[in-house]
């Protein structure tokens, strides 16, 4: 069953996972063939049941230990822009759309989120843009991202960052 997992991290992101159920954006998910969506809603108000998304099968879940299962079983990663997130899922080698959060103050993610996609490794955009992104979006134009190279990463968030 083709999987689309959904995390805020450890933050609180309600309007991404409002966004990722809505009507419209299940619809766009169908379209490309999903059929299960897997959220992590983090410390958010939001824990959407399993019976609010007619169409597809929805399992939600605040916290757990590791969240690696979920990325790996998934066909597509949907994420907040932490750093700690992207990584996670760009090193499991899954095609990654990164929502960022454009409510934030110094918003250092929409930096990163940026730069990463300058680079080709994931597609990016906000909570507003989401559904048009889920139906337009060709993830054939991805490039992995080569796990294992620390050093290389911590020289791009520096980059990134500007530090």
């Amino acid at each position: 069953m083709k999987t689309v997992f959904v995390t805020v991290g450890t933050t609180s992101f309600d309007e991404l996972v409002e966004s990722i159920t809505c009507a419209e954006s299940v619809q766009a998910l169908k379209a490309r063939g999903y059929e299960r969506l897997v959220l992590q809603v983090g410390r958010g108000s939001l824990l959407p049941a399993a019976d609010s998304c007619p169409h597809v099968r929805l399992e939600a879940f605040r916290f757990k230990d590791s969240i690696a299962e979920d990325i790996k079983q998934a066909d597509l990663v949907i994420s907040h822009a932490g750093a700690g997130s992207c990584l996670e899922s760009l090193c499991a080698g899954k095609p990654l759309l990164v929502v960022v959060n454009d409510k934030l103050m110094d918003n250092h993610q929409l930096e990163l989120a940026r730069q990463l996609h300058m680079d080709s490794h994931l597609l990016y955009c906000t909570c507003s843009t989401l559904t048009e992104t889920l139906r337009t979006m060709d993830l054939s134009v991805l490039q992995p991202f080569l796990p294992g190279q620390p050093k290389l990463f911590a020289n791009f968030l520096d980059k990134a960052l500007g530090v």
